[in-house]
């Protein structure tokens, strides 16, 4: 699957620098519940001397064939022209989950009652020429964006 986010999980340390810029650029609180929309995950594979970290950051990758968009039945999403970034409007969502469940990143979140919210890929600082938030202060270029 093509994305305009890449993501390079031996870069990443999951500092957690993508997830409070997300924060901060989406105005997200966690004193009103809100996640951010691209979180950072560590794991453990192996035993004793052999163990092993994985890093992870998942958000939406906005990909070129987004299954979110085909997913939604009242149609909340669509590709920016401009810049190729998902995108969307959530004032008809009806909460049915169905973007959530065809996502591969579970990029869509739920955090205001039934209604869709997901990263919209800084579009606005993108589209006067500045990075997304999250790319911009990844400390190991482990999220990069495709022009």
């Amino acid at each position: 699957m093509k994305t305009i986010f890449e993501f390079d999980p031996s870069r990443c340390s999951a500092c957690g620098a993508c997830s409070v810029a997300c924060m901060d650029q989406n105005d997200r609180s966690p004193e009103r519940g809100e996640e951010p929309y691209r979180k950072c995950f560590t794991s453990e594979e192996g035993h004793g001397e052999k163990v092993k970290l994985n890093f992870l950051t998942k958000g939406c990758m906005h990909c070129e064939e987004a299954a979110c968009i085909d997913a939604c039945p009242v149609s909340c999403f669509w590709k920016d022209e401009e810049t190729g970034l998902v995108v969307y409007d959530n004032t008809a969502c009806v909460g049915c989950r169905l973007c959530l469940e065809a996502c591969p990143y579970d990029a869509p979140v739920f955090d205001d009652g039934d209604r869709m919210s997901k990263c919209d890929g800084c579009i606005e600082r993108v589209r006067i020429g500045l990075e997304p938030a999250c790319v911009r202060v990844c400390p190991f270029d482990a999220i990069t964006m495709k022009r």
